[in-house]
């Protein structure tokens, strides 16, 4: 990769709950000083991660390190018997043996060189900072968390057949929520990792195909609905990535008190005056 990307994400949640916060019962993610809804990095790179893999299943070099199950130290350890290291028992992993490993862990796995990741858990396979970074999600407007009661006709036990009472139970979501996500692709980090332009050309499928395979009722109907892209000239990039998003605005069309669609936006991309250094391309 020759060039730096920044680029701004639109998608929108209506009636699902897009991020649950464990420490709150679950309830969507919020500042509580605006009550802006808020969407974590790591929720966005997992779905990235479940796409590459149902797409590239088992091809070599878009294996996925971070997944559900997966024990983490026998993957790097792996990494390291199929290099033919031995690794001293008392002295450990010398460092060409762990720039090897991180190498070849780069290699294997997408998200390690699409992400990064810690690998110095185990079998020492260092550290790895990824090109691509994704900001915190933040919506365009304040969100109105809702708890809402469910009800359970059938029953768990057969103790409890005879009983008239239905089971009762939670589910927390938003009427509707549009969120904005910043993201920054680094061409020497890249460099560093093997990222190329195909793995790049896949991580645009993904955040514009992803939702569409992570459907679930608790997350209502969630969307992507603007990709716009920054491509900058050179490597070290030619403008602040922070004057490029002022650039891109999103604002609830006049006489909508209360946003419940995307249609209720209007997005309005600032084309003047931009540096002939830096292209903007509209993915989506």
């Amino acid at each position: 990769m020759k060039h730096r990307y920044d680029f701004v994400y639109l998608f929108d949640c209506k009636d699902g709950n897009p991020n649950g916060d464990p420490d709150a019962a679950n309830a969507p993610r919020v500042d509580p000083q605006d009550m802006h809804g808020l969407v974590s990095d790591v929720c966005l790179k997992r779905k990235v991660r479940n796409f590459v893999q149902l797409g590239k299943g088992t091809e070599a070099g878009y294996d996925i390190f971070i997944q559900q199950g997966a024990i983490l130290n026998e993957r790097i350890q792996k990494a390291h018997d199929d290099l033919g290291h031995k690794i001293d028992a008392k002295k450990g992993t010398t460092r060409d043996q762990v720039r090897d490993a991180r190498a070849e862990m780069c290699r294997r796995y997408f998200d390690v060189r699409t992400f990064g990741a810690v690998m110095s858990t185990g079998a020492n396979a260092g550290q790895v900072r990824g090109p691509v970074q994704l900001s915190f999600s933040r919506s365009v407007d304040p969100v109105l968390p809702l708890d809402l009661s469910i009800t359970r006709m059938a029953v768990a036990e057969a103790k409890d057949a005879e009983s008239p009472n239905q089971t009762m139970g939670r589910k927390n979501l938003l009427p509707y929520g549009l969120y904005r996500c910043h993201g920054f692709i680094s061409a020497h980090l890249a460099a560093e990792t093997k990222f190329n332009d195909a793995d790049l050309g896949l991580l645009w499928e993904a955040l514009q195909q992803m939702f569409d395979h992570d459907r679930s009722a608790s997350r209502g109907t969630m969307a992507p609905q603007k990709l716009i892209v920054f491509k900058h000239q050179s490597a070290l990039g030619n403008a602040p990535a922070h004057k490029l998003f002022e650039r891109v605005t999103a604002k609830r069309k006049d006489g909508v008190s209360a946003a419940r669609s995307f249609a209720d936006y209007e997005v309005t991309i600032n084309r003047d005056n931009l540096p002939v250094t830096v292209e903007l391309i509209e993915l989506l």
